[in-house]
């Protein structure tokens, strides 16, 4: 039986900038969900590492591409030998209110979304990825906090985990929706707020790193995040950079990401 029972795939004659675009329906949504997936050009490798990036709240599949301009920052640091070849798969959170929190909430599986269907998707219709390849979670905001969490909760999913500005605690979603949080309250205790999850799995986490903005209204949590991390002698790498909770920060530091993942410094685990 197919994974998916309807799948759609862009035409890569009406394709541009090296990206393409899934829609899967799986019954985690209940109905559709879109991936936006950069493949490097002529690359001929079956087995290219894939990292997942996940946006934040008001946005969708489109939003690292057309507003961070994700696939440049990762086609710059290819050309330039920093990196090697790999696709970027950047899923819609699954598009509830203004944003799902990649929660498992309100009939809805977004969180087997992301760890199941979108890593089924990319490696079901992208020949450049197969089942062995080597996945990464990175996201932003609202993406970063299913980033640390999801990569925390499945460690053996990912390569390594990256946050950007992101939301540590669930009660700091309020700060962005105008949903109540009672939404998003998860049924088992401990599975909500960041800091739970990784020191519940702490001796199998991959690589770790998070940064946030010295002007960002999230600072005081990643700060303590960090502060919670040292003490419980969690590896882990984390950075503060001028800036704030804008699209402009999220551009710049993308790299620090992709680096961390893949580059000749970043660690291997």
């Amino acid at each position: 039986m197919p994974r998916f029972r309807t799948t759609e795939l862009s035409d890569p004659r009406f394709e541009s900038d090296n990206l393409r675009f899934i829609t899967v329906k799986t019954p985690n949504l209940k109905g559709r969900g879109d991936i936006c997936v950069f493949v490097p050009q002529d690359v001929m490798n079956d087995d290219l590492p894939v990292v997942i990036l996940l946006h934040g709240v008001y946005g969708s599949a489109w939003a690292w591409a057309r507003k961070g301009g994700a696939h440049r920052t990762a086609t710059g640091l290819i050309a330039a030998g920093k990196i090697p070849p790999c696709i970027l798969a950047m899923p819609s959170d699954g598009l509830f209110a203004d944003g799902s929190a990649y929660l498992r909430h309100s009939g809805y599986n977004f969180e087997r979304w992301i760890t199941e269907d979108v890593i089924d998707a990319v490696r079901l219709n992208i020949p450049q990825a197969k089942a062995s390849t080597t996945t990464y979670i990175a996201g932003l905001s609202m993406g970063g906090y299913g980033a640390l969490r999801l990569g925390a909760a499945y460690p053996e999913l990912f390569r390594g985990i990256s946050g950007h500005s992101s939301i540590t605690r669930l009660e700091e979603m309020s700060l962005f929706v105008e949903e109540n949080i009672s939404v998003y309250r998860q049924p088992v205790a401990g599975r909500e707020n960041v800091v739970d999850l990784i020191l519940e799995n702490q001796d199998r986490l991959p690589p770790l790193r998070f940064d946030c903005g010295t002007e960002d209204e999230l600072i005081d949590g990643n700060r303590a995040l960090h502060r919670q991390l040292t003490e419980a002698g969690v590896d882990h790498v984390y950075q503060e950079f001028a800036g704030g909770h804008e699209w402009a920060y999220w551009e710049e530091h993308l790299g620090d990401t992709l680096l961390f993942f893949l580059g000749d410094a970043g660690p291997k685990k």
